[in-house]
């Protein structure tokens, strides 16, 4: 598996913004990735010049000529990055209401039956099917997800699926839990049972990690936020097959018949995307002998998968003479100690100490980590495991070892 040597860790962590600075806070480890990623420096710069731009799309004149080459281009380097050679692209306000838009549509496109999700799901897709299945006469069933593992397997859509079938949800990864999903086997599991099913993907908490690939899902929808994958907030990305282009959705009286964007979008937006299919081909070409353009993406998903499984096992087993987590007293891991689904992320309690304190004696230390509470956001996996509230650790390639072992050192000192 490819891997990201010392020296190429400068090179990457000089292509982001504040690596290791706050403007308010000042010198800080980011360790709370999965809310949003560190931004690259070319998005920073490309979207203070897409910015001052006057000109819209569709205009017969050199500058929107220019502006439709740019979404054009950037559609097609999500195309390669995603590995997608059918349907379209588009953008939207943000990945949940993209969210929101595609099951809405699925929902309403496919007449009576049931709308198949799990409790593992995010509330921007649990809430987007509870909505419309009641309002399409669906009914949501939603699987129960594994506590232990904080995953979901094909096996269980498999015993859940039902011939009658007609939408379901997958989420890529948990951003509770910081468990995979294994998306291509779940759909093979669906389309056994209810093969013209319109299946639609959560991808938001997946995407910095790299290795999507989905022409190998034989799925209808994949979603993500640019703000969780290196760009910035104000816009979500979708990807929809052309059975889901043509079912019935929102659009312009006499406009083109498959578009799905409403209004006029940020040309910006479209051009970090880009940015995004740059860096990664970059990265891919540092930790790899290839040429292809493709092959260069999986190369560098392979080298970010293996660098975040360092970081992770080094917080959870220690580092130098410092502890891991799982030797602190009074510490629980969710998802267990040893998890092949992890994706960089570990969320975590400690008896005795309320979550809501750790992550502010983190944070007094420069430590920047997340709450996470049994609300309408987290509840769905914090309380079946009896717990009001957890500390979200979430690491991404740029991280450092040297940043874990600080971490490790601080919660040492904090856990006695």
């Amino acid at each position: 598996m490819p891997s990201i040597s010392p020296e190429l860790l400068t090179s990457i962590r000089a292509r982001f913004a504040q690596i290791d600075h706050c403007p308010q806070q000042g010198p800080r480890i980011f360790f709370e990735n999965a809310g949003g990623a560190l931004t690259l420096n070319s998005v920073v710069d490309t979207s203070t010049r897409y910015a001052a731009i006057p000109d819209n799309q569709g205009r017969d004149n050199p500058g929107s000529h220019e502006l439709v080459r740019v979404i054009t281009k950037a559609k097609e380097d999500m195309r390669a990055f995603m590995n997608a050679k059918g349907g379209q692209f588009f953008v939207g306000e943000s990945g949940t209401e993209l969210l929101f838009r595609l099951i809405m549509n699925a929902c309403l496109g496919t007449g009576a039956g049931v709308v198949l999700g799990s409790t593992l799901e995010h509330p921007a897709t649990r809430s987007a099917c509870a909505r419309w299945a009641e309002i399409a006469g669906q009914s949501h069933v939603l699987i129960p997800h594994d506590d232990a593992t904080g995953t979901i397997t094909a096996e269980a859509y498999a015993q859940a699926v039902t011939p009658d079938t007609k939408v379901a949800t997958i989420i890529h990864t948990s951003p509770v839990t910081g468990m995979g999903v294994d998306v291509a086997a779940v759909s093979a599991a669906i389309r056994a049972v209810a093969p013209q099913a319109v299946i639609i993907v959560d991808g938001i908490q997946h995407a910095a990690h790299g290795r999507i690939d989905i022409d190998s899902y034989d799925v209808d929808g994949y979603v993500i936020s640019p703000y969780k994958v290196f760009s910035r907030h104000g816009y979500g990305l979708a990807w929809i097959s052309d059975g889901l282009t043509h079912l019935p959705h929102n659009a312009l009286i006499d406009g083109p018949e498959d578009n799905w964007e409403m209004g006029t979008r940020d040309t910006g937006s479209y051009a970090t995307l880009s940015d995004l299919a740059d860096y990664f081909e970059w990265l891919g070409a540092q930790v790899s002998g290839e040429s292809d353009r493709r092959a260069r993406f999986v190369a560098a998903g392979e080298a970010i998968h293996a660098q975040e499984k360092a970081l992770t096992d080094a917080m959870i087993h220690g580092t130098g003479n410092l502890p891991g987590l799982k030797d602190m007293n009074g510490m629980h891991i969710i998802g267990g100690i040893d998890n092949p689904a992890r994706e960089g992320l570990v969320s975590l309690w400690v008896d005795g100490i309320p979550s809501v304190e750790l992550v502010r004696k983190l944070n007094d230390q420069g430590m920047r980590t997340h709450l996470r509470k049994a609300d309408h956001y987290s509840g769905n996996i914090l309380t079946p495991l009896g717990q009001e509230a957890c500390v979200r650790v979430s690491m991404c390639h740029y991280n450092s070892e040297h940043e874990v072992a600080q971490f490790l050192a601080a919660m040492k000192a904090i856990c006695g």
